[in-house]
């Protein structure tokens, strides 16, 4: 391994977290409806766990409502059940056809939840960026111990990795931050 490898490798993997922290904000929710809230819902489909994705198409006609159309008649009451047991405190609305969820505009203190919980996820996506730091830096000291590169080069690269680290974590920040005026706004 080189140099430039390992700083590469470090960087897919910051990309990564930053990824990780899209997914886990895509879940919370926000006052807007949106096809995310039940990305990660599961129903019972004839005995197999089956993200409702895939067994029915999810639509949001409207900034309140989400709706699932489930192409099996016969999934329906799994996907109501899926949602009543899920922890969107969401309820759905059957018509033998449609599942209709409204989405309730958010309290002020469900709100400030909410802001707390978007903060922990960021927390998360800093700390794994940091995890990638400690190990692009270990790998670097590894490579000076070895003698395949010099301690100059070694500190060059340690700062590299520093300007990394400091570029993904502002941009976690700034996307909690924009995470929080969403939920926050009214």
């Amino acid at each position: 391994m080189d140099i430039d490898s390992i700083l590469l490798d470090a960087e897919e993997r910051m990309e990564k977290a930053l990824t990780a922290q899209d997914r886990d904000f895509a879940k919370l929710r926000t006052g807007r409806a949106t096809t995310a809230l039940v990305d990660s819902i599961k129903a019972d489909y004839y005995g197999t766990p089956t993200p409702i994705s895939q067994m029915a198409s999810v639509a949001v006609p409207d900034s309140r409502t989400v709706t699932i159309q489930p192409w099996d008649k016969g999934g329906i009451a799994a996907v109501e059940k899926a949602i009543l047991k899920s922890d969107l405190g969401l309820t759905p609305v059957n018509d033998g056809k449609i599942i209709r969820i409204s989405v309730p505009p958010l309290t002020e203190e469900r709100r400030k939840e909410l802001v707390k919980v978007a903060r922990k996820y960021t927390e998360d996506a800093k700390v794994a960026v940091r995890n990638v730091r400690r190990d692009a830096n270990d790998a670097l000291k590894k490579l000076e111990k070895d003698k395949t590169i010099s301690e100059d080069e070694q500190k060059k690269a340690t700062e590299d990795v520093q300007k990394l680290t400091d570029r993904f974590v502002a941009e976690t920040d700034k996307k909690c931050t924009i995470k929080e005026k969403e939920i926050m706004e009214i």
